[in-house]
């Protein structure tokens, strides 16, 4: 039954082993710790199941910097990891194994060509990272904060890894099991769904008074009206994994903001967040 979910990365008896973990028990509590997973079906449930069983047979956590990692933490990990590809081959998150974790923010080397060809080379703080063919890399302070925000910086990592998968960091994730999505059609959306956005976000920028540092607290009021947040317009892979955790976690907004956009992403996902929620808290009102 769960020879689909073995691979290079996984062992059907690994799988197996870590899906005899999640009982019952342990797996209601962890569900109901990540609030956007409100809806579920049992289908869909089981799927979400046993894709996080597959993420913790095949993928290696290592905590640093003094973290210890306890079961609670990988299970959290692996099931907003699994989110994503809940009706999805698991075989997309293949091709690396490590999942490093730091307790906090950590730092990581960058290096910049300004205009004039000139090297700048500088150390900038992050919440996570995902490198292309190497490990995957969390703060568990960011990834804990969020399962209450609208942020959520294990999705966000993991749309990179989809991303990366088979190409560059381009926005466009493998379309090889979608035959119902052209990679015009994708390129046509993302770009036109990139500049709307980016039009909005300068917009905002230009509405906040000169006064107010447009990076401030102050300033917030004036991008709340955005269906992402303003680092989406950094560049088209921010744009589809900023996307992809709002889409997960607070979909309201994008799917209203830019509906285009969303529907696309419905159709790859191959969910719909939107409704799920929206039905699930129309049961409950």
């Amino acid at each position: 039954m769960l020879r689909w979910l073995s691979g290079r990365g996984a062992p059907q008896r690994k799988v197996e082993q870590e899906l005899a973990l999640l009982t019952d028990e342990v797996w209601h509590r962890a569900i109901v710790s990540h609030p956007f997973l409100v809806g579920l079906t049992p289908d869909e449930d089981l799927a979400l199941q046993q894709r996080t069983a597959w993420i913790l047979a095949s993928k290696q956590f290592s905590g640093v910097q003094g973290l210890e990692l306890t079961h609670e933490i990988m299970l959290s990990v692996a099931i907003q990891a699994a989110l994503p590809i809940m009706q999805l081959s698991p075989r997309l998150y293949e091709g690396w194994t490590e999942i490093i974790m730091y307790p906090s923010g950590f730092v990581i080397p960058r290096t910049e060509v300004d205009e004039s060809g000139v090297v700048h080379e500088y150390m900038m703080e992050a919440s996570g990272e995902a490198w292309d063919g190497g490990p995957l890399i969390l703060s568990w302070e960011d990834a804990e904060a969020g399962l209450v925000s609208r942020a959520n910086v294990v999705i966000h990592e993991f749309a990179h890894k989809l991303d990366l998968y088979g190409s560059d960091a381009d926005g466009m994730p493998s379309l090889g099991a979608h035959p119902d999505i052209h990679p015009h059609e994708w390129q046509r959306i993302l770009q036109a769904s990139f500049d709307e956005f980016c039009a909005s976000l300068a917009a905002a920028e230009d509405a906040i008074p000169s006064y107010i540092d447009p990076e401030s607290a102050e300033a917030q009021p004036w991008y709340a009206s955005l269906p992402l947040d303003a680092y989406a317009a950094t560049d088209l892979a921010e744009y589809f994994a900023v996307s992809t955790e709002v889409f997960f976690v607070d979909p309201a907004p994008l799917a209203q903001g830019l509906p285009q956009w969303y529907a696309l992403l419905a159709r790859y996902y191959r969910q719909d967040p939107y409704r799920r929620m929206s039905l699930f808290h129309a049961k409950g009102s």
